[in-house]
């Protein structure tokens, strides 16, 4: 079967960077850099700590030169990227690590607009969180939003509150959805992350959190994240007391075609695994071997006969905006 989001009889499901080149015409460069900016659940606007899976540098252990200006971090990225692919013209900033809307929207526009207008820029992509989305901040995302193409990637990680508390995630599910909202009313993609394998979360759980996601949010994206257990975590202490067992590379890839099923074909899935460096990782190690793990998903949805949106989830949220006006 050629599924319809694919140009590739092997791939079934609606990736990333087949909604790219199909957007742009050609591959597209995701750019990382680091804005400088901290965490409300790091600093202690709303905890301190962070959340209990998360390293020392955020989600940016593997940003070239953190500490640079935006624009050389910037430059620094795409030239290793295009020792590799060196015809690539057009590219995503993504600001990943920690909260990238947490702080005066004076802040967030300064940093932003330092990378906007950089050569070959197309669009931006933001990382953070749900409780940082003020009404001043939403504003400015949907200025950005009518000048280039924009994606706000929101952590969510577990639509579980017993987890959420376990992890020290700081923010409660309601409020996510209630972000999404927001952003959706100004017409802002939204990519939904979630963790599968966090403390005391089984398949069943992993597989509800999509469907949640799914049904409660107004999503465009979807990044399903394997847990990492890295050095000097907090949750270092779950491993070492019996809490927390890691995924076997079977399981994962077993409960991500079952969560790949769920998920309506048009929405796009921006991950499926992640990088972790490889000094820092307790486990799982075969989470190393990123191709393999994806190989493995493509045979055994293969193996199954099955595709993203087999069993697909819809809500009409255009539908529901509308009643609610009325």
């Amino acid at each position: 079967m050629t599924f319809q989001y694919s140009d590739d009889k092997t791939k079934r499901y609606h990736s990333w960077n087949y909604a790219l080149r199909h957007q742009f015409g050609g591959k597209i460069f995701k750019v990382p850099v680091d804005g400088g900016f901290d965490c409300p659940n790091r600093d202690g606007t709303v905890a301190h700590g962070g959340c209990t899976f998360c390293s020392v540098s955020g989600s940016g252990d593997m940003i070239v030169a953190p500490s640079d200006p935006l624009p050389l971090q910037f430059q620094k990225e795409i030239d290793m990227m295009h020792q590799k692919w060196p015809h690539v013209e057009q590219y995503i900033v993504y600001f990943q690590n920690f909260t990238n809307t947490h702080a005066p929207v004076e802040v967030i526009r300064e940093r932003f607009e330092q990378v906007v207008n950089l050569p070959g820029v197309v669009g931006l992509s933001i990382g953070t969180r749900p409780d940082c989305l003020p009404p001043e901040v939403v504003d400015y995302l949907a200025e950005l939003n009518q000048r280039l193409y924009l994606w706000v990637e929101l952590g969510l990680q577990t639509t579980y509150e017993s987890t959420s508390a376990r992890i020290n995630r700081a923010h409660d599910y309601p409020t996510y959805v209630d972000a999404v909202a927001r952003l959706r009313k100004h017409d802002i993609h939204v990519c939904t992350h979630l963790i599968n394998g966090l403390p005391g979360e089984t398949v069943e759980m992993m597989r509800e959190n999509v469907r949640r996601t799914i049904l409660d949010s107004d999503v465009q994206g979807i990044k399903l994240h394997l847990l990492h257990l890295m050095r000097n975590t907090k949750m270092l202490r779950d491993y070492a007391e019996g809490r927390l067992q890691l995924m076997s590379k079977a399981d994962y890839v077993s409960v991500i075609c079952d969560q790949l099923e769920m998920i309506p074909q048009e929405i796009i899935i921006h991950r499926l695994t992640g990088d972790a460096p490889w000094d820092s990782l307790i486990g799982p190690m075969w989470s190393l071997k990123k191709w393999e793990v994806l190989n493995a998903i493509d045979q055994e949805l293969i193996r199954r006969d099955s595709y993203q949106g087999k069993f697909a989830l819809r809500k009409d949220f255009a539908d529901a905006a509308n009643s609610l006006t009325l």
